[in-house]
C-alpha cells in the first residue's frame, strides 16, 4: 500500500520545520516518472512566462527565470501542498512594478536593488506570519477583492506594453488614462512594423489556444513573432529597423545578490511589502487549497506561509524577485500527473538546463512579440465568469469588486488591495452588528407548536418571544436594544421577555452586560427575562463575568416546554383569565388557569 500524507506519522515539530519528510517516503520509481514528465512540462512553460513576467515587473528578463529556480525548490520543500508551483506571477510582477517605479527607473541597478530588498521584506513578513500561526489573516482578503484586483492588474499589464505594441513613445510611469489617450491622440504615428509583429503574435497565440490546445501557445506565439521580425528585417526595408529585441539572456546560474539592509530602505518599502505579502500569500494559499480539493490532500495554511516566506528570503540572495504560487503552472503541474513536490523541484532543475542552452536565442525575441504575448496574458487574467457571479450576488460584493478594480487602475496597487480589504471588513462588521431579532410565537395549528415568525398568529399579551440570530458583542448591542425597544413600544403589556439564544454563537462583556441590564429593566417594570437554548460558550461567559447572578441561573432553560411551564406560573393571572389567545398548552389547562398569582422573584440573586 503506498504511503499517503495521513499514513506517515511525524512529531509535530518535525512536520512544522521539516515538512518534506511527510511526502518523501512517497517518492519512488513510479512517482518519479510522473513527476519528471510534469516537471519537464513546467520548465518549458515557465521559460516564456518568466521573461514576460520580468518585463511586467520592470526587471531585466533573466530575473523572471531566476525567480522560477531556487524559490520553487524552497517552497516545495517547506510548504504543505503537493502540487503548488512557486515562481514569478503576473499579479506579483505588476504590483512590484507599481510600488517600485516611483523610486527608480525600471530595469536600472537601483530598481533591481529595491526589488531584492522588497523580496527579502516580503519573505520575512510571510515567515513571521507562518511561525506565529496567523494564516487565518489571509481569509480577510475576500474573493471579490482578488477578482477586482486581478482584472485591474490585467488591464495595467496591457497598458504597460502599449508603447511596445504600437511603437509609440510614452513617458515613464504614464498612467492608464494617459497611455491610452496617447494611443488615440497619436494613432497616425503607430509604427506599422512593430504593430504588425505584435498583432501577428497576439493573433497566433489566440489561434493556437483555440485550435491546438495541447501546444504551449505562448512559445508558439513568441516563435512566430520572432520569425516574422527576422523576415521583416531581412526583406522589409529600412523601416523594419525600428523593431527592437529583448537581447541575449545570460546563460548562467543565478548570481549571488544582497538586499539593501538600511533603515531608510525598509521605511520606504514597508507599506508595499505588507501589501505584496498579503497578495502573494492569498494567491499561493488559494491555489494550494483549490488543488487540494481535487487531490484530496489536506493543506496547512500556516505551513504554506512558512514555505513562501523561506522561498522569498532565500530567493532575495539569489537574484530572485517576489515569487508566489502560480495558478497556471500549478494547474498544469497537477494536470500533467505530478504526484509529489518533486515535480516542482525537477522543473526548477530542468529550467536551469534549458536556460543554459537557449538563453542566447532571446537576442532574436522582439519586444513587440513580448507585448503581444502579454496582451494574451492580460486577457486570460480577467475572470469574466466570476465577475458575472459577483455582479449578480448583490450590491455589497459589487461595490467591493468595483472599488478594488477602479483603485487598481487609478491609484497604486497596494492601496487598492488595502481598500478592498477594508471594504470587505466594513461590510462584514455592518452585517454582524445588526443581528436579526425575530418575533416568535408557538404555532397552535400544529401538534408540536413549533416556533414560527408568522405575524398573523396571535401573541401572548404578557410575554414577548424573540430569537436573536448573530453574535451579541459590543458592536451589535445598540442594534438589539433598539429592536427590543421598538417591539416594546408596539406591545407595552408584554413585560416578560423570552430570548431564544440558539442563534447566539458568541457574546462578549458588552453583550453580557446588556442581558443583565435587560433583566433589571424588565423586573423593575413588573416583568422578567428568560433565556432558552443558551450555547455552552455563551453560558461560560455569563458565568465567568458574574452576569448570571443578575439574570438568574434558574432563568436559563434547555427546551421550550420546560421554560413555558415555569414562566406561565409567573404571569398575571387576571390577564390570563381575560385572554382568549390560548397560545400555550398551559393556557388550556383549567387547573393552571385558576391558580393564584405567583409573585415575581425579586431575590437578591436578581437584584
Amino acid at each position: 500500500m503506498p504511503l499517503t500524507h495521513a499514513s506517515f506519522r511525524l512529531p509535530a515539530s518535525a512536520r512544522r520545520f521539516l515538512p518534506f519528510l511527510l511526502w518523501w517516503p512517497m517518492v519512488g520509481r513510479a512517482t518519479l516518472k510522473h513527476d519528471l514528465l510534469a516537471g519537464l512540462t513546467g520548465a518549458i512553460v515557465v521559460l516564456p512566462q518568466g521573461v514576460a513576467f520580468a518585463t511586467i515587473a520592470g526587471m531585466p528578463p533573466e530575473y523572471g527565470l531566476y525567480a522560477g529556480m531556487l524559490p520553487a525548490v524552497i517552497a516545495a520543500l517547506f510548504g504543505s501542498s503537493w502540487h503548488l508551483v512557486s515562481g514569478p506571477t503576473t499579479a506579483a510582477s505588476i504590483v512590484l512594478f507599481s510600488v517600485l517605479s516611483p523610486h527608480a527607473e525600471p530595469g536600472s541597478a537601483a530598481f533591481v536593488q529595491n526589488a531584492l530588498t522588497l523580496t527579502f521584506m516580503v519573505g520575512a513578513i510571510q515567515l513571521g506570519l507562518g511561525l506565529a500561526r496567523l494564516g487565518a489573516l489571509i481569509n480577510f482578503i475576500s474573493h471579490s477583492v482578488v477578482i477586482g484586483f486581478t482584472a485591474g492588474a490585467a488591464i495595467l499589464i496591457a497598458t504597460s506594453q502599449v508603447k511596445h505594441f504600437f511603437g509609440i513613445d510614452l513617458p515613464r510611469g504614464s498612467s492608464f488614462a494617459d497611455s491610452w489617450g496617447a494611443v488615440i491622440a497619436h494613432a497616425a504615428e503607430i509604427d506599422p512594423y512593430i504593430f504588425g509583429v505584435a498583432g501577428f503574435t497576439l493573433g497566433l497565440g489566440v489561434l493556437t489556444q483555440r485550435l491546438a490546445k495541447r501546444l504551449p501557445y505562448m512559445i508558439v506565439a513568441m516563435l512566430g513573432g520572432s520569425l516574422l521580425s527576422v523576415a521583416l528585417k531581412a526583406f522589409g526595408g529600412p523601416g523594419a529597423a525600428s523593431i527592437s529585441t529583448v537581447g541575449a539572456l545570460p546563460g548562467a546560474l543565478p548570481p549571488l545578490s544582497s538586499p539593501q539592509f538600511t533603515l531608510g530602505a525598509f521605511q520606504d518599502l514597508a507599506t508595499a511589502a505588507l501589501a505584496v505579502s498579503l497578495l502573494a500569500l492569498t494567491e499561493a494559499v488559494s491555489i494550494a487549497r483549490a488543488l487540494a480539493v481535487r487531490s484530496g490532500q489536506h493543506i496547512d495554511g500556516n505551513q504554506e506561509l512558512v514555505g513562501q516566506g523561506l522561498s522569498n528570503l532565500f530567493g532575495s540572495f539569489f537574484s530572485s524577485y517576489v515569487a508566489t504560487g502560480s495558478f497556471n503552472r500549478s494547474g498544469l503541474n497537477y494536470a500533467a500527473g505530478a504526484k509529489t513536490p518533486m515535480a516542482s523541484i525537477l522543473a526548477s532543475l530542468l529550467l536551469v538546463a534549458i536556460v543554459l542552452l537557449v538563453a542566447p536565442l532571446a537576442a532574436y525575441l522582439p519586444n513587440a512579440a513580448m507585448a503581444g504575448v502579454l496582451f494574451l496574458v492580460a486577457w486570460g487574467l480577467i475572470d469574466f465568469h466570476h465577475i458575472r457571479q459577483i455582479l449578480r450576488a448583490g450590491h455589497e460584493e459589487t461595490i467591493i469588486f468595483g472599488a478594488t478594480f477602479l483603485a487598481t487602475l487609478l491609484h497604486n496597487l497596494e492601496m487598492a488591495i488595502l481598500l478592498g480589504v477594508f471594504l470587505s471588513l466594513g461590510f462584514y462588521l455592518s452585517r454582524t452588528s445588526r443581528p436579526r431579532v425575530l418575533s416568535r410565537v408557538p404555532d397552535s395549528r400544529g401538534e408540536r407548536r413549533k416556533f414560527v415568525s408568522d405575524p398573523a398568529l396571535p401573541e401572548c399579551p404578557q410575554l414577548k418571544i424573540v430569537r436573536i440570530d448573530g453574535s451579541l458583542f459590543f458592536g451589535a448591542v445598540s442594534h438589539v436594544q433598539e429592536q427590543l425597544r421598538a417591539l416594546e413600544a408596539e406591545q407595552p403589556g408584554q413585560k416578560h421577555l423570552v430570548i431564544v439564544a440558539s442563534g447566539i454563537n458568541f457574546i462578549d462583556l458588552a453583550g453580557a452586560e446588556f442581558l443583565a441590564q435587560e433583566a433589571r429593566l424588565r423586573r423593575a417594570a413588573g416583568g422578567d427575562l428568560w433565556l432558552i437554548r443558551v450555547k455552552p460558550q455563551v453560558r461560560e461567559t455569563l458565568e465567568n463575568g458574574g452576569y448570571l447572578d443578575y439574570i438568574g441561573a434558574d432563568h436559563l432553560f434547555e427546551g421550550k416546554s420546560e421554560a413555558f411551564a415555569h414562566i406561565y406560573a409567573r404571569l398575571d393571572r387576571e390577564v390570563c383569565r381575560r385572554c382568549d389567545k390560548r397560545i400555550f398548552r398551559e393556557c388550556a389547562a383549567p387547573a393552571i388557569r385558576t391558580r393564584t398569582v405567583v409573585p415575581l422573584l425579586p431575590a437578591a440573586a436578581h437584584s
